[in-house]
């Protein structure tokens, strides 16, 4: 998610001018244009930061998210909680604090001289961008929940053993701190006054009114009618064909005229489509169809793939080569490590032919993404590197001189302490994570050699590659047979380094924000502790109360806690830790094949390359994004077509039809909108639970009782025997 900017005409305290060169020193005029245009070249280093309102308002909105977030991790639909609404929030908080709180000075012992107060003068932006890195922090930096929760939910959830909540914390809290995410703030929507003299309703009150219609309304689809998330009418036309529920499920199927009344279905896995531009919905969008709506048709129906029809033509289990679902636990001994024996008796693991293809395609992007960012961008990225040490310092730099630096030694000691509970973890409770020291070491040379250039990638092209895929196979290759020991590897020398990526881009953001780097570091590690913490104990809380929780084949039809991501996660271990990458995508695999891909995606930019040399005057050519194309359906599964499908309608009305027709409410609401929706949504799911789900008590009638489409999960090979299913 980009940094959102909303333009009015009027003119205030708070608008960025685009400097003139008239009156101004060239050299404190930014090259970058994107620079210029949103970031002042003036600072006030006496506005006050470290006030009672951040502290009170940043560790608020810090636990908030990350309880929302790890709550709604576990449901079918997954929202994502941002800092948008934070921001949102907190504006009118802030300047409604700043007028009731007294401006008495006192002293604090131990403090010499220095007078302090509640209430030291206006709110200003310094305390909100402070607040929203709180913020940023409880949303574990646009991912929702700490990455490392996955690992706990599988122990205990999926592969039924035990963890210790103290292991699970350092899991968690280490893996965080190793790098810290993302902070893409907008700069100045939030900031302008809203123009007394205007017969439009304000922004505050326009956020209150819809954040009060989102909560009422989820109460429907959250709870008096579910299947409202889905509206899967084909299904009910076809009650009996097994063809029309695959393609009419929005759930389990292609999705085919489905539709959604439910908000958490149109920005789960996606975020909000609201506040994605509208270039980025139409490249996703066209991969999506091209590979949901041609390959996987042809795949499965045409070709019958990898015996495609044997299994469902949209799920993330997996399955014995008969079409059941595969006794995972029943391979697993009592070391926690693969049962060779078992493992032979049930035969070889095989997916969906749409997981199957997930890989293959996730594959594909990896190679491409180097390959297109090394041909269209290699010159520029050079040239920034070489830049970052020869060139000048700019305005902001000079600016920046007035605080003070955050000491090397500081990272130095927080990356020391690190390693060091992490190497204590892997040797003193190897049992319960299985990684050795030797791993752990591997996976941090791993993060810290890729830092870098994957950095400037994504300073350079706003593209990030993927490289869980990869941690995942290089482990599974060196150490197969481990399940947990795999993810571990996986988060450390994954996450680690996207973290440390996006903590050098909320540094990034601070630099231009003039925010006092000292401060920037130390809210982001206090919010990254807390917000940590609160995951853990979120995630221990619900695995202990809700009985069955991620298992739906015995949960109720209509229950929320299917833990699709988990899921996911799970197979993952499954694939290339417990059974290995040599046993699914090697010699001893079926699906070996797929290695293909990784070839094919390198080539694919190649040719665009040339296309572009050949025919320089075809300016189209070099818009054609290999990567994007290719990575369209990277979060499904879980995502389901549902998701994707609202999503990119949703996206489409507001950021081409409604920005190019109502510009003016756009630019005013859309993003207040987005806030709102997932507010209001987020307050009544928790309510409901705690009102009612906590008690038990449930409505049982067709509308509670899913999308009614319970054939899309049947194969349609002859003489498959499936419980439920017809057999053919």
């Amino acid at each position: 998610m980009g940094s959102l900017h909303l333009q009015h005409s009027q003119q205030n305290e708070f608008d960025i001018e685009t400097p003139k060169k008239g009156g101004i020193d060239e050299d404190d005029i930014s090259p970058i244009e994107q620079v210029r245009l949103t970031v002042t070249n003036t600072d006030d280093p006496s506005l006050p930061i470290w006030t009672f309102r951040m502290w009170f308002m940043g560790l608020l909105s810090c636990a908030l998210l990350s309880f929302l977030n790890q709550f709604f991790s576990y449901r079918t639909e997954p929202l994502v909680i941002t800092q948008i609404s934070v921001q949102v929030a907190t504006l009118p908080i802030g300047h409604f604090m700043a007028a009731i709180l007294p401006t008495t000075q006192f002293r604090i012992p131990g403090c010499g001289s220095r007078a302090f107060s509640l209430n030291p003068g206006p709110f200003n932006i310094k305390e909100h961008v402070l607040i929203s890195i709180f913020a940023n922090a409880g949303s574990a930096f646009g991912y929702g929940s700490a990455y490392a929760v996955g690992i706990v939910n599988i122990i205990k959830a999926f592969y039924k053993r035990e963890i210790s909540f103290l292991a699970g914390w350092l899991l968690i809290i280490t893996t965080q701190v190793l790098g810290y995410g993302w902070a893409g703030l907008m700069r100045k929507a939030l900031h302008e006054k809203d123009d007394k003299s205007e017969q439009r309703i304000s922004r505050a009150k326009f956020f209150l009114i819809a954040l009060v219609c989102s909560f009422g309304w989820y109460a429907v689809p959250g709870y008096l009618f579910t299947t409202l998330t889905s509206i899967s009418w084909v299904c009910w036309v076809f009650s009996k064909s097994v063809t029309a529920h695959q393609l009419g499920s929005g759930m389990k199927g292609l999705g085919l005229g489905a539709i959604t009344l439910d908000w958490s279905a149109v920005a789960s896995y996606l975020t909000s489509p609201l506040i994605t531009p509208f270039f980025a919905i139409a490249n996703i969008c066209v991969g999506y169809v091209l590979i949901m709506y041609m390959f996987i048709p042809i795949a499965y129906w045409g070709l019958d793939l990898y015996s495609a029809r044997t299994f469902p033509i949209f799920s993330s289990h997996l399955f014995t080569a008969h079409g059941r679902i595969y006794n995972i636990t029943g391979i697993v001994n009592n070391h926690f490590e693969l049962d060779k024996t078992e493992y032979e008796k049930q035969g070889q693991i095989h997916m969906s032919m749409f997981f199957a293809l997930t890989y293959g395609f996730g594959f594909a992007t990896i190679a491409s993404t180097l390959t297109h960012v090394g041909l269209f961008y290699g010159r520029e990225i050079y040239g920034r590197f070489r830049a970052s040490y020869k060139g000048k310092e700019d305005i902001h730099t000079r600016l920046m001189r007035n605080y003070e630096d955050i000491p090397s030694w500081w990272f130095y000691l927080l990356l020391a302490v690190t390693i060091a509970i992490s190497f204590s973890l892997s040797i003193f409770l190897k049992d319960q994570v299985q990684i050795p020291w030797w791993a752990l070491l591997f996976a941090c040379a791993m993060a810290f050699i890729f830092t870098l250039p994957i950095s400037i990638i994504t300073a350079t092209t706003n593209q990030t590659p993927g490289l869980n895929i990869i941690t995942e196979y290089v482990m599974g290759i060196i150490l197969p047979g481990r399940p947990i020991a795999n993810v571990c590897f996986k988060v450390y020398g994954y996450m680690s380094m996207a973290q440390a990526v996006s903590f050098l881009s909320d540094f990034k953001l601070g630099h231009y924000m003039k925010i006092p780097p000292r401060s920037m570091f130390l809210v982001q590690f206090i919010g990254t502790i807390l917000a940590g913490t609160i995951n853990i104990a979120v995630a221990w809380w619900l695995l202990e109360s809700i009985h069955n929780i991620c298992d739906d084949s015995l949960l109720p039809p209509n229950s929320p806690w299917t833990c699709p991501g988990d899921r996911v996660f799970f197979d993952a271990s499954v694939i290339w830790g417990l059974v290995g990458p040599k046993r699914i995508f090697g010699n001893l695999g079926t699906y070996k094949a797929m290695n293909w891909f990784f070839v094919g995606g390198a080539v694919g930019p190649l040719l665009v390359w040339f296309a572009h040399k050949a025919f320089p005057k075809n300016s189209w050519i070099p818009l054609i994004n290999i990567p994007v194309l290719l990575g369209a359906t990277a979060s499904m599964p879980p995502a389901t077509t549902i998701n994707y499908n609202a999503w990119i309608v949703v996206g489409t009305i507001f950021n081409l039809f409604v920005f190019r027709y109502r510009k003016q409410w756009w630019q005013r609401y859309n993003y207040i909108l987005s806030a709102a929706l997932d507010a209001g949504v987020a307050f009544m799911a928790v309510m409901l639970y705690f009102s009612l789900g906590v008690e038990k008590k449930s409505l049982i009638w067709w509308g509670t009782n899913g999308e009614h489409c319970n054939l899309a999960s049947c194969p349609t090979a002859k003489g498959v025997i499936v419980n439920g299913c017809p057999v053919h």
